[in-house]
């Protein structure tokens, strides 16, 4: 189960944060949906099948519902945040980014 959350937007729609482990360091999901289902819904037809959201525990920022609703495409993802305390300075990515199969440099 990912750690994650929601807020609710004053003209409806929602905006989801999600922290899912990929890799050696996980990542923090963010999407923007009309709700919660819908939010979920747009991650699972990406592949990514066993995500649910549980609770509130970790909801999205500020400066990350700003981030996700000036992106196009409303779904964005960058490195979490290590339990340290350490601050990250890296910029948001799309989503097909984090999707893409890796490049097999043939030589």
């Amino acid at each position: 189960m990912a750690a994650g959350g929601f807020c609710k937007l004053p003209n409806g729609t929602v905006v989801v944060a999600l922290n899912l482990p990929y890799g050696s360091a996980g990542v923090r999901v963010l999407v923007h949906a009309q709700n919660r289902a819908r939010a979920l819904t747009r991650l699972r037809n990406l592949g990514l099948r066993p995500i649910y959201l549980r609770g509130n525990t970790a909801p999205p920022t500020p400066d990350e519902v700003t981030a996700v609703l000036h992106h196009p495409d409303g779904l964005i993802w960058r490195t979490a945040p290590a339990d340290n305390g350490v601050i990250i300075t890296e910029l948001w990515h799309p989503i097909r980014a984090l999707l893409r199969p890796p490049v097999v440099q043939q030589g």
